[in-house]
This record gives C-alpha cells, sequence and structure tokens, in this order.
C-alpha cells in the first residue's frame, strides 16, 4: 500500500513513533482494506496516501492528545467500522488490550481477518449493536477508556460509549469541526451518563483537514436505563 519507510516518516512529523514493524503491519492492513473494500463497503477512501493520513495517522493522533494514560489498559472502540481507532492503536500499543465493537458481522469477519495476519494479540472482535453491549453485564463498565471515530452527534454517542466505561476511566470521542459547540449540545448528555468533560484538543491532519478530541472523564456510575433502545434514543434524544 505505501513503503513503511514514508509511513515511518508521516508519523514522525507528527511526533509519533512507529517501529518498522508496526510500520509493515499497517502497510499490510492497508493492502488489506483497499482489497476488501472491492467487495464490500469498508472505506470510501481509496488512495494508498490518503489511507494513511486519514485512516492510520488520524487514527494515532488520539495519542498524542489523549493526555496521560497508564501503560496497560484496556480499551473498547465503539462502531469501529473498518478498525479506526482501534485496530490502530492495537498495533501501536501491542500492550493494551483492544476490543473492536462494530453492528456488522461482514465487518467483524474482515476486523479477525486482519488481526490474524498482523498477527495481534491483543484484540478481541466483538459483534453487537451498541446499545445491546452496554447493557451486557461482561462489557457494562469494563474498559479504561472508550472511543469512537463517528459522525454522530455527541449526546448519541455518550449515551452508546459512556456505559462501557469503568467509574475513573475516559471517554475519548473523536470529532470534527466546531468542537466548543457540540460540547454545548453535549453537555446534558455527558451529566446524565456519569461523565464530566475535562478538555476538547483541536489540531489538524497535514492535509489541513480539522479533528477535535474530547477528553470525557467517567466519575460515576452511568443510571441502569442507559443505553436505552433505539426507538426511545430517536424519540427523546438526550441533546
Amino acid at each position: 500500500m505505501m513503503v513503511p519507510t514514508k509511513l515511518i516518516e508521516l508519523f514522525s512529523r507528527q511526533e509519533l513513533e512507529l517501529t518498522q514493524k508496526q510500520a509493515e503491519q499497517l502497510d499490510r492492513y492497508g493492502d488489506l482494506l483497499l482489497d476488501w473494500n472491492q467487495r464490500m463497503n469498508l472505506t470510501a477512501i481509496t488512495q494508498p496516501e490518503e489511507v494513511a493520513v486519514k485512516h492510520f495517522l488520524d487514527s494515532a493522533l488520539l495519542l498524542a492528545h489523549c493526555g496521560a494514560l497508564p501503560e496497560s489498559l484496556s480499551l473498547i472502540d465503539v462502531g469501529t467500522g473498518a478498525g479506526f481507532p482501534g485496530l490502530v492503536l492495537a498495533v501501536l500499543k501491542p500492550e493494551w488490550s483492544i476490543t473492536l465493537l462494530d453492528s456488522l458481522q461482514k465487518r467483524v469477519h474482515f476486523l479477525e481477518t486482519v488481526c490474524s495476519e498482523l498477527e495481534l494479540a491483543n484484540v478481541t472482535c466483538i459483534h453487537s449493536r451498541a446499545e445491546e453491549g452496554g447493557q451486557s453485564p461482561s462489557l457494562r463498565e469494563q474498559f479504561d477508556v472508550a472511543t469512537a471515530r463517528a459522525v454522530a452527534n455527541l449526546p448519541l454517542l455518550c449515551e452508546y460509549c459512556l456505559p462501557f466505561v469503568k467509574v475513573g476511566g475516559w471517554f475519548l470521542p473523536m470529532k470534527g469541526t466546531d468542537p466548543q459547540a457540540e460540547g454545548e449540545r453535549g453537555e446534558k448528555a455527558i451529566r446524565l451518563l456519569g461523565g464530566e468533560l475535562k478538555e476538547i484538543r483541536e489540531y489538524s491532519l497535514p492535509d489541513g483537514s480539522y479533528r477535535s478530541l474530547f477528553q470525557i472523564k467517567k466519575v460515576r456510575q452511568t443510571p441502569k436505563q442507559y443505553p436505552r433502545n433505539p426507538g426511545k434514543i430517536k424519540k427523546s434524544p438526550l441533546g
């Protein structure tokens, strides 16, 4: 897909370290992504250089803007899709325990194939809707960190993701433009679901694309009724 040395240079310019092995793993990941994308819808980004920047580097920049986290932790990527950011984080942080959750079985099969090809022993792939997983005793409040890189609004993301986070852990949603307004819209949901917004980090990709990362601390347990079923969420959104 992209020469590993060029991936290393790309990451280095953003002060992110990438080993030769990790660069080769991402290169193979990119090859699999573009190959499978010919048979199923995984990404609209199909140029190798764009995949490197808008998927791999974009995912990795969470590490530059998430604040201090433990050396070893458990993270769930909710609605991971083709594995962004969770699968990239699994490559960069082999000491982390990563769970990838997605509602489409075909995507989960793709993720499992990538993990096998890249020999990633620190990843668990789960086929589930977020609102169902968030009510499952085996997943609810079991993770140090939850993240999501999604177009959904912040109140909705909070209802889907905060139930997975342990008290004392973090929800780190990756968003785009106008984060201050989005933070205001999400204030009620964050508070209601047991969170507290600590900081919003704003930055750009090398191509000029605007990004933001919310740092939301889980300060108390999420009330048992959340997440609700899709009908109730649609009828009565939190934001």
